[in-house]
Order: structure tokens, then sequence, then C-alpha cells
């Protein structure tokens, strides 16, 4: 469990420092769409700042953490289906979108063993 939380601690950092600092670029990495309006610029750095607050969380949660890896647990579902939306529905595709999938795919299965693994011990 620490090393999921220190690996999610660093992705989730990063991406959000990454959507304050430079939003239109990861959305066109991610999406490959460009965010023309200031109040799409403005959610975006919004989502910046939770993914680096979850990113703390993670981090200082790292020696204890099972309540966090089920929160997390959701959010990376949730995740999944957000961006899997995207790519179906108004055919939002980026160079990072299916990586993106997949890695949020695999972070939710190593939160769903670890949170099952916690509650066996």
């Amino acid at each position: 469990m620490k090393r999921l939380l220190i690996l999610t601690a660093i992705i989730e950092g990063q991406t959000g420092l990454a959507l304050l600092v430079a939003p239109s670029l990861v959305a066109r990495l991610l999406l490959g769409a460009t965010l023309d309006a200031p109040a799409a610029m403005a959610v975006a750095r919004v989502a910046g700042a939770a993914l680096l607050a979850l990113g703390i969380a993670c981090w200082l949660a790292r020696n204890n953490g099972r309540a966090l890896v089920t929160a997390m647990l959701f959010y990376n579902i949730a995740v999944v289906a957000v961006l899997t939306h995207a790519a179906f529905g108004p055919a939002l595709s980026g160079i990072g979108l299916w990586p993106a999938v997949a890695l949020h795919t695999g972070l939710a299965g190593w939160c769903a063993t670890a949170t099952r693994t916690a509650r066996l011990k």
C-alpha cells in the first residue's frame, strides 16, 4: 500500500502542477483539444489544484492510508469513466488519452487489491 500511495502522489502531484502551469498543453495531450474559453482554463486549474492536493494527501498518508486508498479507488474508476466517455461521446482523443485510461485502470486494480488485502489482515 505504501508504494501505491507514493506512486500516486508522484503521478497526481505532477499532473496537478502541469494543469496549474500549462492547462492547455495538458488538455491537448490528453484530449487532443484546446481550452479556448477563460472559464475552461479556470476549471482546468482548479482540477490541477485538486490533483495536487490528492498527491499531497497520498504522500502524507503513505504509511497508513487504507481510507485514502479506498477514496483513490473511487477516483481512479471515475477518471476511467470520464475519459472513456470523452473518447466515445464527444470523440475527443489526444496522444495521452488511452495511456491515461490504462494507467488509471491499473491504479484502480492496485487500489482494489490493496484494500482487499488490508481487510484480510
